[in-house]
């Protein structure tokens, strides 16, 4: 049997397909998942719950042994653990949940650089299609998509939080109602995609519903993987599927939708990419596309943490963290409004440790270093090699040293005594991973650390900085411009928003690799759906952006089988 769609990965993007492409009773769909099932009876409490710093950590959740390079210091080049979804539903099941769009000028940047028809006035309707907002209405709100939208009350806000907002708003920094309104600079309660029954709604079931999984003309495989797409000549015509299932598929249409670095990937292994790199792995080369896991974006972070005095630490372990966001603009030349992003956090992580700390975590909103991925082996159970490259570009570097004086100056301002006790430069670093893994060696020394933090009074300072900052004080980053760029270059990390490396653009630009309908350039059948096709990395969490281009290739694929 010839299926007509077979898409090659069950993340954010590829749930949505599956959904739309089977709306059509003509059409039969098979959805391919490396990761387990979850559904609406068997979703696990952790995933369920609108705090995710279980999810992600949870090694069944995500490809375990994917690593990647983060800062471009070539003194610091030591690669990390990345996680990356492998679960249906993918990132949408493990990731913070929060539901912004970025600046409109991202999507007209898209434009500009030959992503014909993604415009901010052409993606807005899809914006407004794939949410439910129960805050706002309007021309630039959607309210009955399948996905719910809304902010924390005040009854859920923390103290802490709201005092640094507060703090924020005597510094100059207006206190504004909607981050998905009019993009400007401000703080606001971050838009966040939890259910009216407070849980998270991963694509796995606010696209799969029970409704959606009884079609006869769906099929869903999980725990297998594609491990090579298969050709007839130039013209796509199935793949290879190994793991629970093992099979051949064969299909009119094949859409890889395996996220930003496992999509090239596949690409790579099945001969299309840089020649010169499949060469070296003796892949027979198909087409020849320089772009192929090239233009590797990612928004580079650093964080300004605080130990939190008892009455001001988040009273309920369930309640989102990621309460309120500042976007302010770094006023760099060339930079656009709002390039700059941070998280208000009531808490730092999911553990005991994490419950006693609040923190500002920053990235660069707009980022312009580029780093790239290529394969590691032929072997698709070997990972790639990815290399982020974050802060070869001067301007990503500079902004977030910025950020990170700005984050400093707002925990230390007068204004929040009492909120807050000792304040230290913070990273979500490879030895923060994983003291943070679940294990009861790690539980016990983090049982221990949080009883002399709460017990050690005036030595708390001396503690914290033996402890967990290694000796790093923020006043030392303050005073010492060199302390500062060697911290940052250090302990630079990502946000889990890895894009662009199938990039979208016109057949004549040697660095695109699919058309602006997401049809990979040089064979027909074959298209890519995910972050992977975005130009430049918009100015949001890439959760919601992922969904939106879901929505728009499906009716891409569906007007081609029209016609």
């Amino acid at each position: 049997m010839v299926i007509d769609h077979l898409i090659l990965g069950g993340g954010s993007a590829g749930c949505v397909l599956a959904a739309r492409l089977s709306e059509d009773p003509k059409q039969t769909v098979v959805l391919v998942e490396a990761g387990r099932s979850i559904g609406q009876g068997e979703t696990p409490p952790e995933i369920r719950s609108r705090y995710p710093g279980r999810a992600y950590l949870d090694t069944r959740n995500i490809w375990n042994s994917l690593t990647a390079l983060m800062g471009a210091n070539a003194a610091q080049r030591t690669p990390r653990r990345y996680e990356q979804g492998k679960i249906l539903g993918g990132g949408s099941a493990i990731n913070a949940m929060m539901a912004n769009r970025g600046a409109p000028s991202d999507y007209d940047e898209w434009e500009a650089l030959g992503a014909t028809g993604w415009s901010w006035d052409a993606c807005l309707p899809y914006f407004r299609k794939i949410e439910a907002d129960r805050d706002f209405s309007g021309p630039l709100h959607g309210a009955d998509g399948p996905l719910t939208v809304r902010r924390i009350t005040d009854a859920q806000l923390s103290p802490f939080v709201d005092r640094v907002m507060k703090t924020l708003q005597q510094q100059g920094v207006p206190i504004r109602a909607d981050q998905n309104d009019v993009w400007q600079d401000g703080t606001f309660r971050g838009a966040v995609a939890i259910s009216d029954t407070g849980q998270r709604q991963p694509t796995s079931l606010a696209y799969l519903t029970t409704q959606v999984r009884q079609r006869p003309n769906l099929r869903i495989i999980t725990e297998s993987t594609a491990t090579r797409i298969l050709f007839d000549g130039n013209r796509a015509i199935g793949a290879q599927i190994n793991g629970q299932t093992s099979d051949v598929f064969h299909a009119h249409n094949v859409i890889v939708a395996a996220g930003a670095i496992h999509s090239p990937a596949l690409l790579m292994r099945s001969g299309i990419g840089p020649a010169p790199d499949l060469s070296a792995l003796n892949i027979p080369v198909l087409v020849n596309l320089d772009g192929v896991g090239r233009n590797l974006m990612e928004h580079p972070s650093i964080a300004v943490a605080t130990y939190l005095p008892r009455d001001m630490r988040e009273t309920n372990p369930n309640e989102h963290h990621e309460q309120s966001i500042w976007r302010f603009s770094s006023g760099l030349p060339g930079t656009p409004v709002g390039d700059m992003h941070g998280s208000i956090l009531s808490r730092s992580g999911w553990h005991s440790v994490g419950h006693r700390m609040g923190s500002l975590f920053f990235w660069v909103n707009k980022s312009y270093s580029r780093g790239h991925l290529k394969l590691a082996s032929i072997d698709p159970d070997i990972e790639p090699f990815v290399d982020f490259q974050m802060l070869s570009d001067p301007r990503d570097l500079e902004r977030l040293k910025q950020a990170l004086r700005r984050g400093a100056q707002a925990l230390l301002d007068p204004n929040m005594d009492g909120y807050r006790e000792t304040v230290f430069p913070s990273s979500y670093s490879p030895r923060v991973a994983k003291i943070a893994s679940p294990g009861l060696w790690n539980a016990l020394q983090r049982g221990a650390l949080s009883a002399l933090l709460d017990a050690a009074g005036p030595l708390r300072d001396a503690l914290v900085h033996s402890a967990i900052t290694l000796g790093t004080t923020i006043q030392t980053l303050l005073q010492d411009d060199d302390a500062l760029t060697d911290f940052v270059q250090r302990h630079v990390g990502g946000t889990w928003h890895a894009s662009g490396t199938c990039r979208m653009g016109s057949p004549d630009d040697g660095a695109a690799v699919t058309s602006p309908t997401g049809r990979v350039h040089g064979v027909s059948g074959l298209w890519v759906c995910d972050a992977s096709l975005m130009p430049s990395i918009p100015c949001a969490n890439t959760n919601m952006p992922v969904i939106m281009i879901a929505e728009r290739i499906a009716e891409f694929i569906s007007a081609e089988n029209e016609g």
